[in-house]
């Protein structure tokens, strides 16, 4: 697209990852794989919740939902990265640009709020064990996913509404696989300075603050756990390491990114690697595969599958 003082631009090129030959096939079957697994990992975790009553609890309920959102933030850039490297065909149109902006922010305004609620409730289960029933109610578990979807429109708008109205008449090139601020504010026609502190103050510091927050309150947690326990931490770490490892995984890409001040280096699109196709994938294993209770309902079913027949061999 021609780069006028009058053209208006209406579609914008993603660079991408890589101009190799050997570089795009890896990568398409590299996210082909990945997004596959997030697909079924994370809905398999929701199958669990729904149809075991083993798991009809608050952390269980939170977490089906933190799947739910593990889609739907990988959905917002991975097959749109699949199609373009299977197609060669890098551009994305105006209108789906700014969408998938949105629903990047919405989805990730939502997960940092199930992320705290999940926290909360290690917080009361193991802090609080006689009135965690009556705290983690149901009634307080659909509040938090209530207040996950709309702290997720009011993070996503607050940013969108002044992206949407820059006037972008130039350069089209945003460099990266998918569209988010950083990059594409870069591109309008008229100093953003004041603008890129705004998302810095909304998206940077807001990452920043819950990741500190959540880490403060595990750690709180596993000391609380240390004094009435005369020093064995070893049943309260393995609870709550899973919870610590997906915090740190998708909150140090987007520290990465929206703390420090524009322009953004090349590098931050592969950490992003992480939270679009990585996390996602990893959170099935996590909390399955180090989780007692997910891994005593896969072999209920397992059984259930099977068969009286196959439980007598």
């Amino acid at each position: 697209m021609d780069a006028t003082n009058d053209s208006v631009v209406s579609e914008f090129v993603l660079i991408g990852l890589s101009n190799s030959w050997e570089m795009h096939l890896f990568l398409f079957w590299f996210f082909s794989v990945f997004y596959m697994g997030i697909i079924l990992g994370n809905l398999f975790i929701v199958f669990m919740v729904i149809t075991n009553s083993h798991l009809h609890t608050p952390m269980y309920f939170l977490l089906a939902n933190l799947s739910l959102l593990d889609i739907g933030l990988s959905s917002t850039t991975v097959p749109k990265m699949i199609s373009n490297i299977f197609t060669n065909c890098n551009i994305i149109t105006f209108p789906k640009c700014m969408i998938q902006i949105f629903f990047i922010h919405f989805v990730g305004g939502g997960e940092m709020v199930v992320l705290i609620a999940m926290a909360y409730d290690r917080y009361t289960a193991i802090c609080k064990p006689l009135h965690y029933l009556t705290i983690m109610s149901p009634k307080m578990c659909v509040s938090f996913v209530v207040a996950a979807w709309i702290v997720g429109i009011i993070h996503a708008v607050s940013q969108f509404v002044f992206v949407i109205n820059l006037p972008f008449c130039g350069p089209n090139e945003v460099d990266s696989f998918y569209c988010d601020f950083p990059r594409v504010m870069k591109l309008a026609c008229v100093d953003t300075y004041k603008l890129e502190f705004v998302i810095i103050a909304n998206s940077g510091f807001i990452s920043m603050a819950t990741f500190f927050s959540l880490i403060i309150s595990y750690i709180f947690i596993l000391v609380t756990v240390w004094k009435r326990s005369s020093g064995d931490l070893s049943k309260a770490f393995v609870t709550l390491s899973a919870h610590i490892t997906v915090v740190i995984l998708v909150f140090t890409p987007c520290m990465f990114l929206y703390v420090w001040p524009f322009p953004t280096t090349s590098l931050d699109k592969y950490f992003f690697i992480v939270d679009f196709a990585i996390t996602p994938l990893l959170n099935p294993a996590i909390y399955t595969l180090r989780n007692k209770d997910m891994r005593v309902a896969m072999r209920r079913l397992g059984k259930r599958i099977v068969g009286p027949s196959g439980i007598s061999q």
